[in-house]
């Protein structure tokens, strides 16, 4: 009984459409299914094929029948695919296209049939038959194509070669991405090389890099990471996010910067492939290594292991006026030279449970091992009240040896809805390491006769864990074709251990004496809960928008383990939002406009009472007394694509920040010393402001020929009336880059970078501790950087069956020019600090491609036909 009255509510309901059909012909009843499922000549399922649905109608311009896209779709990974709503009467014609196979065509209809001859259902009349039609007309509505089987296309096979590529530059409403895995210059480097190359980026020598003049939060992946730039392979590296103007959905801290996204490469394709590399430096420095990938079935493996051995050298001078009772005049001359390197390794696995489902897990692993050592020639001239003058030399030697290992775990999972675009996802991201240094500091003290007055020795031993987790969960809600929901839960808990001891053997004694005040121990955790939603939407498919709100709280605790102190606080809910928008104007223009709001709360490091004596050049304190910087950006943004995807881009800027963190060089007694001495510390500064005008350009000039521009023309000023002197003035400066790509004859490449850096304020930096030793931290809120510019060029030839092996040769700072020359000056010292390091740098580089691969698979790549149905099938769908 249940069967019979189910089969009678589904004919009422097929029926019902019947029924609304207007008489006299009118519109048909768009109610058919047709599915089916494409397989190879082993009865192997194809994904991802190109599935069209043709219709005869008649064009009243032509005055003839011609075939329309009707609907259009890519099949699932196990080969299945599915229409609904299609016209119940007329011919319908199936195409189905995939790379490396013979395109398949086949007519298909419903036949619908009421029997009778056609009459239809008559009432009254046979209760058996009238069932019977019923349930051929069920039957007609549902259509089952069985497996269709493609044959491989030989010809095809034999001659196919991939050339398509990915644009250099893709852009969201709320960021924008540079794809850099073509990047020759940077073969054989780090992650500072490839953002050297990247537009609207800043690096200085020392690998520091400045988003629009501030420090970035780095992310791998999306999520936040410990690791440094020079501690990720250049290899390794797909593409570079550039989110000027975080929105709603990332992590509100950051303060005025952005945040930079690595994202690593993960070759998808079925089949196994991989590549291998080595490269050797002009300082003796080498690098090796390479990354295979394994898709089968439901499996998808891939690993990577790469080493880079470097051979740093770096020069420069420091001179200080010191004023006061007595004018001190000092002139350092520094030679550091660092030897080490590190290992890095990654292992993936993606697990697709069901169509729908897929399980992903990873592993990093990373080892380090570096031995710094600096020669500091250093000249002191005293000039005493009396005018009596005194001259000092002095040399300190510094030995160090800094080794770390780190460890990352990844587990997520992503689910598809059976509604197209609905997805969640969830996320846990577990990242922990251990490092361990000592360095010995030799200062050797000298006469005006040149004969020596005594030694002093200073030794540190320090060791430290972090850990870093990241728990996150994503859910997309398409409420419509053109409106979304996007919301998540984010649980960052960062713990951070460290001890350190510092002893010194004072000239003439010949023993070593700890410094309780240069020694610390500290132990501290730091917890982030976050929530957003956003909607976006587009109306008229022509204005888009994007508004959302981020809510987070936060709190820490710190514990000095030398001395049992402890610190703690609480940062209550705050609410970010954002928001952005989008018109896209005729001939392919575009406007977006986004307004959002950020928080930086000090950390641990910036906030303890700790003075830090490890390197008498460099003492550094924390500032218990900070509190939070919040920061207001706006940006308005127009792109415009001509023909040959050539792009212009072009985006003014603002931003401002209530008591911006920042660093200060101020005096205080130096315990150790015995005498008053500078120490680098943090403050909040009034606020901040900075604004400016930023254009990017890609432009294919030549077949043989394209370039990137970008240039950025910006003013800055940090108002520090609130601490004792007066605010610089604001300052007018222009950043700017030039990418040139030359493809010539018989294989060869060419890559052409220069950037320039004009006069400007020294950059907010807001990272956790003061830099490594001898950097000679300066405050941001007291000085500039001179004007630099850099210059690399590099070779790059192809060769081999399917061009398999590659050799590129790179010359970077061509010139010497890429130098870190800084001034800054307060109340009782000027001083100006100048570095340059690894000039003139060449680096030789080989790379060969490998595997065997299931050449369907290459649809997924903008190849021609396969694009050019795609889009129609789109614009079909949307009509």
């Amino acid at each position: 009984m249940k069967k019979f009255i189910l089969i009678v509510l589904t004919t009422l309901t097929a029926f019902s459409g019947f029924s609304q059909m207007p008489a006299g012909g009118g519109q048909q009843a768009n109610i058919g299914h047709l599915y089916g499922k494409v397989v190879d000549s082993s009865d192997k399922a194809i994904g991802d094929v190109s599935v069209l649905i043709l219709q005869n109608k008649f064009d009243a311009k032509t005055k003839k029948n011609k075939e329309v896209l009707l609907k259009g779709m890519t099949t699932k990974n196990n080969g299945e695919f599915s229409f609904d709503a299609l016209p119940m009467f007329g011919k319908l014609k199936l195409k189905i296209s995939a790379t490396g196979y013979v395109p398949y065509e086949q007519e298909v209809s419903f036949q619908m049939n009421m029997g009778g001859g056609g009459g239809g259902a008559r009432p009254g009349g046979d209760p058996s038959q009238q069932m019977a039609n019923m349930s051929k007309a069920l039957n007609a509505i549902d259509k089952d194509l069985g497996n269709i089987k493609l044959q491989n296309d030989v010809k095809q096979l034999q001659g196919v070669v991939v050339t398509a590529s990915k644009p250099l530059l893709t852009m969201d409403i709320d960021k924008k991405t540079f794809n850099v895995d073509k990047n020759i210059v940077t073969a054989g480097g780090t992650a500072v090389d490839v953002m050297r190359n990247v537009p609207s980026v800043q690096v200085d020598i020392d690998g520091n890099v400045k988003l629009r003049n501030a420090a970035p939060q780095i992310y791998i992946d999306g999520r936040p990471t410990t690791l440094s730039l020079d501690q990720i392979p250049a290899d390794a590296i797909e593409s570079v996010e550039v989110i000027t103007n975080p929105s709603a959905k990332y992590d509100a801290s950051g303060g005025n910067a952005g945040i930079l996204n690595i994202v690593l490469k993960k070759n998808k394709k079925t089949g196994y492939n991989g590549n291998v590399m080595a490269g050797i430096d002009r300082r003796g420095g080498w690098n090796g290594g390479g990354n295979f990938n394994l898709r089968q079935d439901k499996f998808n493996f891939s690993a990577a292991l790469m080493t880079n051995q470097m051979r740093n050298r770096t020069t420069g001078t420091t001179n200080r006026y010191d004023e006061g009772d007595t004018a001190v005049n000092i002139r350092q001359d520094n030679l550091n030279k660092t030897k080490g390197g590190f290992l890095f390794g990654k292992i993936g696995l993606d697990y697709f449970l069901t169509n729908r489902t897929t399980i992903s897990g990873g592993v990093i692993k990373v080892h380090g091992k570096f031995r710094p050592n600096e020669n500091i020639d250093i000249n002191t001239d005293s000039l005493f009240n009396n005018g009596s003058k005194a001259s000092l030399y002095s040399n300190r030697l510094s030995n160090s040896t800094r080794e770390f290992n780190a460890t990352g775990f990844q587990l997520g999972m992503k689910h598809n809805f059976a509604k197209a675009g609905e997805e969640w996802t969830a996320d846990m991201n577990v990242f922990k390491g251990k490092n361990e240094g000592d360095a010995l500091y030799t200062t050797n003290y000298y006469n005006n006769s040149g004969n020596s007055t005594g030694t002093q020795l200073q030794k540190n031993i320090s060791n430290g864990t972090n850990r870093f987790t990241t728990i996150q969960t994503d859910y997309v809600n398409p409420f419509t074709e053109t409106t979304k929901l996007e919301a998540g839960l984010r649980a960052q808990i960062t713990s951070i251990e460290n001890n350190n001891l510092n002893s010194i053997q004072y000239p003439g004694t010949g023993i070593f004496k700890e410094i309780p005040s240069a020694t610390t121990n500290y132990k501290n955790t730091n917890n982030v809960y976050a929530a957003y939603i956003s909607i976006a939407s587009t109306i008229k498919k022509n204005f888009g928008y994007k508004i959302g709100v981020r809510a987070e709280s936060s709190n820490y605790e710190g514990n000095l383990l030398n001395t049992g102190e402890k610190f703690s606080n609480s940062y209550p809910v705050s609410l970010f939002p954002s928001l952005f928008l989008s018109q896209k104007l005729k001939k392919n223009q575009e406007l977006q406009f986004s307004v959002t709001r950020r928080i930086n709360r000090p950390n641990f490091f910036q906030l303890i009472p700790y003075t830090d004596y490890t390197d008498s050049l460099n003492i550094t304190r924390g500032n218990p007394n900070l509190v939070p910087e919040f920061t207001s950006s706006a940006e308005l943004s127009y792109s415009k694509t001509f023909k040959a995807n050539n792009t212009f881009l072009a985006s003014v800027y603002y931003k401002h920040t209530n008591n911006l963190i920042t660093r200060y060089l101020d005096t205080s007694y130096n315990a150790v010393a015995g005498k008053t001495d500078y120490i680098s510390t943090f403050v909040n500064a009034n606020s901040s402001y900075s604004y400016g005008l930023e254009l990017t350009s890609i432009n294919t000039l030549k077949k043989w020929w394209d370039v990137t521009t970008n240039i950025n023309f910006y003013n800055s000023k940090i108002n520090t009336d609130n601490i004792s002197g007066s605010s610089q003035d604001a300052l007018w400066s222009v950043f700017g880059k030039l990418n040139n790509n030359f493809k010539l004859p018989k294989n060869y490449t060419i890559q052409l970078s220069v950037d320039y850096q004009s006069k400007t304020n020294l950059p907010i930096n807001n990272s956790q501790g003061f830099g490594p030793p001898m950097s000679q931290a300066q405050s941001s809120s007291q000085g500039y950087i001179r004007p630099f510019y850099g210059v690399d060029v590099a070779f790059k030839k192809t060769f081999l069956k399917n061009q398999a092996a590659s050799v590129t040769l790179s010359f970077n700072d061509i010139f010497a020019t890429r130098k870190n020359d800084q001034h800054s000056e307060g109340i009782g010292f000027v001083q100006d600090y100048y570095r340059l390091n690894n000039p003139q740098m060449i680096r030789l580089n080989f790379t060969y491609r490998f595997g065997k691969i299931d050449m369907s698979l290459f649809k997924r790549q903008n190849l021609k036909a396969q694009g050019e149905g795609m889009s129609n099938g789109m614009q079909g769908m949307q009509q």
